[in-house]
């Protein structure tokens, strides 16, 4: 593959550490479905080893994102602007933030969902992170993306598959309201600070899709620019 001119700047390009970077917030979402299982089945012993193997996976991440940002040329010439990187990388890491959170969130309430809202959270949980998945896969076209200059054939390739992420975010939005709408609907028979943290479980599950979105939205800036 071609060196392309920022990799001159730093010895190696961005690229390859946004990706890293990537795949480690990828991670923390496939590890936080298994938490989701093990506290669907309040199996808490269980749930304790995932959650401490998602905090390391989340700090990873944290060194992952410092270690680019001190690696970021300031004042150099690059072919991208340095504050679309920085926002890449900050949009990243709120992925592998906020799944540490839900698992957060779920461990210390013991949190028990109902029985009829549990296959709904689960298909929440699947599709934010096949929006995770598709935001990981459109980051690991950047390298390609550099060497054609953010022209021709692979800016429409990445462009496909940031339209399926947005296809995908939106199922995760039908989801979610689905899923309110069931808890509002059995309000009556739970104890209030339930529901507060059932809808808060709700949102920051339908964040991880969200955060995806705009990590293809910044990808479109990078591309339009």
């Amino acid at each position: 593959m071609p060196t392309s001119f920022i990799a001159g700047i730093f010895g190696r390009s961005p690229v390859q550490p946004l990706k890293d970077h990537m795949a480690k917030a990828a991670e923390a979402g496939h590890v936080l479905l298994e938490f989701i299982e093990a506290a669907l089945a309040a199996d808490w012993e269980r749930a304790a080893t995932i959650r401490a193997r998602l905090q390391e996976v989340e700090h990873e991440a944290d060194r992952l994102k410092a270690d680019l940002r001190i690696r970021l040329p300031s004042t150099l010439m690059m072919p991208v602007d340095r504050g679309d990187l920085l926002d890449l990388i900050t949009t990243q890491d709120r992925i592998a933030n906020r799944a540490k959170d839900i698992a957060g969130l779920m461990y210390g309430r013991r949190m028990v969902l109902p029985d009829s809202l549990a296959p709904g959270y689960r298909r929440l949980a699947q599709r934010s992170v096949d929006a995770v998945d598709q935001a990981e896969r459109s980051v690991g076209e950047l390298d390609e993306l550099f060497t054609a200059g953010f022209r021709g054939a692979e800016v429409k390739l990445v462009e496909r598959m940031i339209t399926e992420l947005d296809a995908i975010e939106d199922d995760t939005d039908t989801l979610a309201s689905e899923l309110r709408a069931e808890v509002f609907a059995m309000e009556r028979s739970l104890p209030p600070v339930d529901v507060i943290f059932l809808y808060k479980a709700i949102e920051w599950l339908g964040d991880l899709g969200d955060f995806s979105h705009r990590v293809g939205g910044l990808l479109q800036r990078l591309i339009a620019r």
